[in-house]
C-alpha cells in the first residue's frame, strides 16, 4: 500500500570526530585519550598491521593507549563477530577498525552489539561504508544489510589512502555519483506515495556529490581531490543516518550491482558496478543530471578504466531481470514495465554502454 503517514523526527548519532589529512595514522592516539578512550579492541585487514602498525602504536605509547585486544580479520559471519564481541574485556572503552570494508564492518557491528564508541580508519575510499551506520555481514552465508551503528569517529591518512591500488578510487567515484540516481528513485518512490521524504538527508546526499562535480579539473593523485572525495563519501554515509533509510544512498543502481553479484562468474569492486548501473539507470530515468553524470565519469577516466575490464552482457541482462525482485515493494526506476526492454536497448546500442558491458 501507498505510504502516507507522517513522522516525527527521530534519534540521530553523528560522528564526533573527523579528521581528515596527511599523517593522521601516528594521531590516533592523540584523538584517543583527548576525548577520554583509553583501552580499545584494535581489528585489522590482512597486511596492514605490518605497514602501518609501527606509526600507529608509536602514537599510541605517547599518549598512553593499551591495545586490550588486537586481532586479525578474516571472516565477516556474523556467529564470528558475536563471538568476538562478547569475549572483549570488560574494560574495553572503544573499538578501532584500520582497513577495508570487511574489517570495518566487523569492528562497526562489535561496537554496535557491546554499545562502545567505534573509530573507524578506512585505509581506501571505494565507497561510503567507512561512515555508514550499515553493516554488510554473512548471515546463514548470506550477504545481509543490517543497522547497526554511525562511528563515534572517522580518522583518514590522506598518505595511507594515495598509496592505494587506483581501482579503489575508481570505485570511489562510481560510488558517490550514484547518489544522483538513488535521490531520483527516492523521490518518484516518494511521490507515488510509497515512502516518507527527508529534504535534508537529500540535500546532504546531493551535496556529497556537488563537491565533487563543481571541482574545475579531477587529478585523481592531488591532495584536493582526495580530501574531497574523503569528505563526499562521509556526507554520504551521513545522510543514510539522517533519513534513516538507504535511500538516499541506493536505489536502482545499487540493485543492479546487488545481482550482478549473485550471477557473475567474477565480481568487480562495488563500486565500479555502481558507476556502470549509474550511467544506465541515469539514461532510464531522464535523469536531469545525466550530463553532469557523463562528464564526471569521462573526465575522472572512470569510463576508460572500467572499459578495460568490462562487464558481462550476458551476465548484465540476467541482473537487470532479477534487480528489481531484490527489495520487497521498494520502487525504483526498475518498477517500471518497460525499464527491462529499455535497459537492455541500451546496452546494445548506447555507444558508452558498449564498451563497459560486452
Amino acid at each position: 500500500m501507498p505510504y502516507q503517514k507522517f513522522f516525527l523526527n527521530h534519534y540521530i548519532n553523528l560522528p564526533y570526530m573527523v579528521k581528515i589529512g596527511y599523517g593522521k595514522i601516528g594521531r590516533v592516539g592523540k584523538y584517543l585519550i583527548d576525548k577520554g578512550l583509553s583501552n580499545v579492541a584494535l581489528f585489522w585487514s590482512d597486511g596492514l598491521e605490518e605497514l602501518l602498525g609501527g606509526k600507529l602504536y608509536k602514537g599510541f605509547e605517547q599518549n598512553d593507549i593499551e591495545v586490550v585486544c588486537n586481532k586479525l580479520v578474516q571472516y565477516i559471519n556474523i556467529e564470528e563477530i558475536n563471538r568476538v564481541a562478547f569475549s572483549l574485556p570488560s574494560n574495553t572503552d572503544a573499538i578501532v577498525g584500520v582497513g577495508g570494508g570487511r574489517v570495518l564492518d566487523f569492528a562497526k557491528y562489535c561496537a554496535h552489539l557491546l554499545k562502545k564508541p567505534f573509530i573507524s580508519v578506512p585505509t581506501s575510499l571505494s565507497n561510503d561504508a567507512f561512515a555508514s551506520p550499515n553493516t554488510a555481514l554473512l548471515v546463514d552465508r548470506k550477504k545481509t544489510v543490517v543497522k547497526s551503528t554511525m562511528p563515534f569517529g572517522v580518522v583518514i591518512d590522506l598518505d595511507v589512502i594515495s598509496k592505494s591500488p587506483q581501482i579503489f578510487i575508481y570505485s570511489g567515484i562510481g560510488d558517490i555519483i550514484s547518489k544522483l540516481t538513488s535521490l531520483w528513485d527516492w523521490k518518484v518512490a516518494y511521490r507515488k506515495g510509497y515512502v516518507r521524504y527527508n529534504d535534508f538527508a537529500s540535500l546532504l546526499a546531493y551535496n556529497s556529490v556537488d563537491l565533487l562535480l563543481q571541482m574545475p579539473k579531477y587529478d585523481l593523485t592531488s591532495s584536493g581531490f582526495l580530501k574531497n572525495l574523503a569528505s563526499s563519501l562521509l556526507m554520504s554515509g551521513v545522510s543514510v543516518e539522517i533519513a534513516g533509510t538507504s535511500r538516499p544512498d541506493g536505489g536502482a543502481e545499487h540493485l543492479i550491482s546487488q545481482a550482478l553479484d549473485g550471477c557473475t562468474k567474477r565480481q568487480r569492486q562495488h563500486g565500479i558496478q555502481v558507476g556502470i548501473s549509474t550511467y544506465l539507470c541515469a539514461l532510464l530515468q531522464n535523469n536531469p543530471g545525466i550530463e553532469k553524470i557523463r562528464r564526471f565519469l569521462s573526465e575522472t577516466g572512470f569510463f576508460d578504466y572500467a572499459a578495460t575490464d568490462p562487464l558481462s552482457k550476458e551476465e548484465y541482462v540476467e541482473a537487470l531481470q532479477q534487480a528489481p525482485l531484490i527489495k520487497k515493494d521498494y520502487y525504483t526506476v526498475l518498477s517500471e514495465k518497460e525499464s527491462f526492454l529499455k535497459a537492455v536497448d541500451l546496452v546494445e546500442t548506447e555507444s558508452i554502454l558498449r564498451k563497459l558491458i560486452r
